[in-house]
This record gives C-alpha cells, sequence and structure tokens, in this order.
C-alpha cells in the first residue's frame, strides 16, 4: 500500500511540473511584452511567415517552415530573418503560401524543393520571381500580398491578425495590441457600459442566426440577476478557422463578454474532426492560465474566469444553440424547443451566452475603437430593420469561405453590404475555366441557391432573407453553367437528411420524401405534381420543424424551384437535363461538322468509348459510353453535344 501511494504521489508530483507556471501579469506588463516582441522583429531585417493553417498543413507546411528555419541556417541568415508559423493565410486555392514581411512579397505554391530559391533570394537582396503571383489578364509578376485584387478588396476584422502571428504565441498576439480592450474594459468600463456599447455597435450574431449580440447578453444578464443564478459564457467553433489562425482574439472576446454578464466559468464547444484548431486553442488556453489571464484576479483586479473545452461529435446538427448546449453536458445532441431561450435556461438550465468564434472576434475590437466606429461600417449605420425593431441592419465584416467555380477560393472578410459581384468578380477573380455564372449559394447546405440575376445584390442578413436564402455558416458557393439545379438540391437534401438527428417528424421523415422525389425526377422518372407535391413538403418541413435545421433545410428546393423552375419542368416533361448532369437524361453526341479528330477526347476518355483517327471524325460508342462529360470538357472545338 505505502509503495502504491508513493508511486501515485510520484506521478501528481510529475503532473504538477508539467503544469505551466504561473506568472501573472498587470494591466502594464501588456506594454512591456509588446515592446520586447516589437523590438525583437525591428533588429532582424525580416520575418518569414509560412501558412500552417489546416489547407496548407495538409500540403506540408509545416515541413515547409522547417525546411526553411534549416536553409536559413545554413546560409547563415538565421540571426537578420526569423521563420514564423501562422494561421490560415486566406488565399486558400493558392497555398502552401509564404510571405516575407515586412515588405509584404508574396509567395505561393511553395514546396520543399522551393525552399533554396527562397533562401537564394534573400541572401542576394532580390524577390524570387518564379514563385510570386501572377495577374491572371496580364501575366506579369506582383510582388506584394497588398496588391493581390483578392486581398486588396478585403478588410478583416475578425481575421485582422491572420498570416502576421503565431497562433501558438501568446506574446505575438499581445505584441499586435492584444487583451489591451480587456485592459479598457475592466479598468475604464462598468460591466452596463460593455454590454451598452456592443449593442450600439448592432453587432449581430455571426453563426447564421444574425441576432443582436447586445440584446442576447442583456437577457442572460438580466435573467441572472433576476434568478439569481450563474450565468455561463459558450463559444461555437463549429467554423475553425479563426481558431486556426488567431485563439487569442475568441478568448479576449470570451473574457469581456464574461466580465460584462458577470459569469465565471466559459465553454467552447470544438467537433473532435479538428486537431489543429483544438490544439491551438488548448495551448491559447494554458499561456493565458500562466499569465493569469484565466483564472483569479484577472490583469491583478477582482475579476475571475475561465474556458474549458468541450469536444463536440462531427453531426451537423450539432452547430444547432440548443443541441450543443446539450452536447456540453453530456446528453445527445437534440436541439429543443425554441420557447426555452438559453439566455434563461440554457447550460445547466442556467442563463447562457453562446457566441461563435467570429462573433467573438469581433468583441475586442469593438471595444477598443468603439461602437460609434463599427456601426460606420457594413451596411449602414443601426436602427430600424425587422423583427420589431431587433435587426440592427448589418454592420461591420462578415468572413465567408468563398468556393466553387472560381479562379480563386478560400477565406475572405468584406464589409457587409458587398455585392456577390464584387465578390466573384474582384476577389475571386470570376467564372474559372471561361465559363459562365448560373447560380450563387449562400449559408451552407441548407442555403437558398440564388441565380445570376441576383450578382448585384448586397450580401447581408436581411438581404439574404428576403431572396429566400439565408447567411447560415457563412459559406459562398458559385456555380456555372454546367450545373444541374435539380441536382443540387438533391445532394443538398441528402446530406440534410442523413444529418437530420431524427427527434421531429416533419425533418426526419419529411426530407427523405423530398430526396426520393428529387432521385426520381433525376434518374427520368418525374411525374406531373412533383414539383407542386415538392413545394407542399418544403413549406409543410419548414414552417413545423422543432429546430433551424429542419426550418431551413428546404431552401435549396424551394428557391431552385422559384429560380429554375424550367430546369424541373425539362426534367419532368421533356426527360432532359440541360447541364448535361442527370446521366438518366443525357446522351453524349460528336458533331461530324465541329469535330477536328484532334483525338483528345479519345485520349481522355477513361472507359474508351471514343474511336477515330487523327483528323478524322470521332464517334462515341453509347453502349459503353458511362457519360462522365471528361470528352465535353476537354473538346477545344465545341464538336462534343450533349443532348
Amino acid at each position: 500500500m505505502l509503495a502504491k501511494a508513493a508511486k501515485e504521489k510520484k506521478k501528481a508530483d510529475a503532473a504538477k511540473e508539467k503544469e505551466p507556471k504561473v506568472k501573472k501579469i498587470g494591466p502594464e506588463d501588456l506594454d512591456r511584452i509588446a515592446a520586447e516582441q516589437n523590438a525583437a522583429v525591428s533588429g532582424r531585417k525580416g520575418t518569414l511567415m509560412v501558412c500552417t493553417g489546416t489547407s496548407c498543413a495538409a500540403s506540408r507546411g509545416f515541413d515547409i517552415r522547417a525546411a526553411l528555419s534549416t536553409a536559413l541556417e545554413e546560409r547563415k541568415l538565421d540571426e537578420d530573418y526569423a521563420v514564423v508559423g501562422t494561421g490560415c493565410n486566406g488565399f486558400c486555392s493558392k497555398g502552401p503560401i509564404v510571405v516575407v514581411q515586412p515588405e509584404g512579397i508574396f509567395y505561393h505554391g511553395v514546396r520543399e524543393k522551393d525552399v533554396a530559391e527562397i533562401a537564394g533570394a534573400l541572401a542576394e537582396g532580390r524577390v524570387a520571381e518564379r514563385l510570386l503571383y501572377k495577374d491572371p489578364v496580364s501575366g506579369e509578376p506582383v510582388e506584394k500580398m497588398s496588391d493581390i485584387p483578392f486581398f486588396a478588396r478585403q478588410q478583416p476584422i475578425a481575421f485582422r491578425n491572420r498570416g502576421l502571428i503565431d497562433p501558438e504565441k501568446i506574446d505575438h498576439y499581445i505584441a499586435r495590441g492584444g487583451y489591451r480592450a480587456l485592459r479598457k474594459a475592466l479598468s475604464e468600463l462598468s460591466p452596463e457600459k460593455v454590454r451598452a456599447e456592443v449593442t450600439a455597435s448592432g453587432l449581430r450574431g455571426r453563426g447564421g442566426g444574425g441576432f443582436p449580440t447586445g440584446l442576447k447578453w442583456e437577457a442572460a444578464y438580466r435573467a441572472g440577476q433576476e434568478k439569481k443564478e450563474e450565468v455561463y459564457v459558450l463559444c461555437n467553433s463549429m467554423e475553425r478557422n479563426i481558431i486556426d489562425t488567431d485563439p487569442h482574439a475568441v478568448i479576449e472576446g470570451m473574457l469581456i463578454g464574461a466580465y460584462a454578464v458577470g459569469a465565471k466559468e466559459g465553454h467552447v464547444f470544438i467537433r473532435k474532426e479538428y486537431p489543429l484548431a483544438l490544439g491551438r486553442m488548448q495551448t491559447a488556453i494554458e499561456q493565458c492560465r500562466s499569465y493569469g489571464l484565466l483564472g483569479d484576479g484577472i490583469l491583478g483586479g477582482e475579476f475571475r474566469f475561465d474556458i474549458h473545452i468541450h469536444r463536440g461529435p462531427g453531426a451537423f446538427v450539432g452547430g444547432e444553440s440548443s443541441a450543443l448546449i446539450t452536447s456540453i453536458v453530456g446528453m445527445p445532441g437534440e436541439p429543443r424547443a425554441k420557447y426555452v431561450h438559453s439566455t434563461e435556461a440554457g447550460f445547466r438550465d442556467k442563463p447562457t451566452v453562446l457566441n461563435n468564434v467570429e462573433t467573438w472576434a469581433n468583441i475586442p475590437v469593438i471595444i477598443e475603437k468603439g461602437a460609434a466606429w463599427f456601426s460606420s461600417l457594413g451596411r449602414g449605420k443601426t436602427g430600424g430593420g425587422k423583427a420589431g425593431g431587433r435587426s440592427a441592419g448589418s454592420p461591420g465584416m462578415k468572413v465567408f469561405t468563398l468556393t466553387g467555380d472560381l479562379a480563386n477560393t478560400g477565406l475572405i472578410e468584406v464589409p457587409l453590404g458587398t455585392t456577390f459581384r464584387e465578390i466573384v468578380e474582384e476577389i475571386g477573380g470570376g467564372v474559372s475555366k471561361g465559363r459562365t455564372l448560373k447560380a450563387v449559394q449562400t449559408g451552407g447546405p441548407s442555403g437558398g441557391i440564388l441565380p445570376a440575376g441576383k450578382l448585384d445584390m448586397p450580401v447581408d442578413f436581411d438581404s439574404l432573407e428576403e431572396a429566400g436564402s439565408i447567411m447560415g455558416s457563412s459559406g459562398i458557393l458559385v456555380m456555372n453553367d454546367r450545373t444541374c439545379m435539380v441536382d443540387m438540391a438533391r445532394n443538398f437534401i441528402r446530406f440534410l437528411a442523413d444529418e437530420s438527428c431524427g427527434k421531429c417528424t416533419p425533418c426526419r421523415d419529411g426530407l427523405h420524401l423530398v430526396h426520393g422525389i428529387l432521385e426520381r425526377i433525376c434518374n427520368g422518372e418525374g411525374r406531373s405534381g412533383d414539383i407542386e407535391r415538392l413545394e407542399e413538403l418544403c413549406r409543410t418541413i419548414r414552417d413545423t420543424s422543432l429546430c433551424k435545421l429542419g426550418g431551413t433545410a428546404p431552401n435549396p428546393v424551394l428557391s431552385t424551384i422559384e429560380y429554375f423552375r424550367e430546369e424541373y419542368e425539362q426534367h419532368i416533361g421533356e426527360k432532359r437535363c440541360a447541364a448535361g448532369v442527370c446521366k438518366a437524361l443525357v446522351v453524349y453526341r460528336i458533331d461530324e461538322d465541329a469535330c477536328t479528330g484532334c483525338t483528345l477526347c479519345a485520349k481522355n476518355c477513361p472507359v474508351k468509348a471514343i474511336t477515330g483517327e487523327a483528323k478524322k471524325v470521332h464517334v462515341i460508342d453509347q453502349d459503353v459510353c458511362i457519360k462522365c462529360g471528361i470528352c465535353y470538357d476537354v473538346c477545344k472545338f465545341d464538336a462534343v453535344e450533349v443532348k
């Protein structure tokens, strides 16, 4: 027994040794730390910022960082240049990315074999021109990141530190002004004034719902006071990219929010599939505890607050607010009736403030620069709006995942109210492969699909809702003219049906019924009345589902019927898919007059269904053809037709 006890004590002592040493900092230490960091940077010629966000990390970003450090050491440049791994740079389609600061020289598509070229250029005082971004029109190289159109149109707030700090080093965040807003709140503002400032800013929840953040905070605070109960602060991290890039921005926002509502405990919900975000948030929390920025006596005062991480399952419904809360307390992640407000009875049935990562990351900037500054950005000043005056327009910036048939894809942050045209053409570089734009979807799988005629529509909470879409998970998916709208609706509904938690009948059974009808239509088995049946089912699901997953799930169907009804009619009445996507409804043929016999189609056909000699007309064997469409894509003479 004694031996066992001694062994346990030794184990406990070893664990204690690994705990970060607490060296509590006071308000004045923030300036000291920032000055030391900035002095270290100014003492070097430059810093190589290597993107190690999720996308670039998957392309060996960490290996590139290590290889650059080695290359600089070999050339004795390591005292002149530092190598720093950063979070996501944003321009994901061009990764891996290395930016040389302070000049902002932007290298893209970097591989380990390119490291010597970059190091050599540094040694010789020049740029590695081959790795520079090339203007898609002129073909001329663009040296500086700020001159690239993808970045020039953006105004980052939540992503203000992207590509500029190591997300795993708290001192880097402090050097960029981190935790000064917390210092201001604790030393200059009462909790009431903080809540008033957030309310006056007009900040709306960036998780998709768009509820005014200040009103939510005020409701939770008042519920806690009236019920004499503790208030909790929660963070929904289903969109992980800000934590990948700048976890301390989220923590500082949560600290300010906790001070404003009187919370002592906070929880961060991160999906278990996000190991990079999970690790960086854990590191950031440990660093805050070691500086006394979490725990008791924060910044030398009486305020105390701590944060815990909850690893959640990967279910799509887990991002719904009430499902997230039930998951954190160890119950199945299922939504509950909306007449029970989390601000009154949320986590542990106590008043709870739940915001997503982007909302929290905006808070420090609002406190630092003021509500008037923030409310002047984006879609007009606050005031008016819908929902009985609760809406405050759409002030501020918004982070979007820009993806689809575009030349440039990645993470962007633009003023709310920016038009789709500006996003698609100026930031996205236009539709890729010379095709034309057909539709844009916002809000993830349950967002509406809008036609090209909506390109000049401002992207903000209210405009999207009026058009039949949602802000949702803040994705912007661009589709070209070879996209079938019926097929897109079918794919989204299939996903949403699979992700339904099954708690309520409209969502659980209704989505499967909708998917079955769409499946029939795409397989050439559509019947008269199917469109009307889809509309009736979707309206019922929308109006009677328990949560927003079911309530918004019909959007892809209802919006495509509204804006692309003719495609449904063609599929059903003519048994034809004009986009050439639904295999049961298309036949690929080669136009004899247009075919030059270049052999490209035959060379690229995966099943050798195309025959013909060079410079002679080719033929597709319909019995062998699998209708993959590769021949259509590679033909340079528009000789392949889709019938």
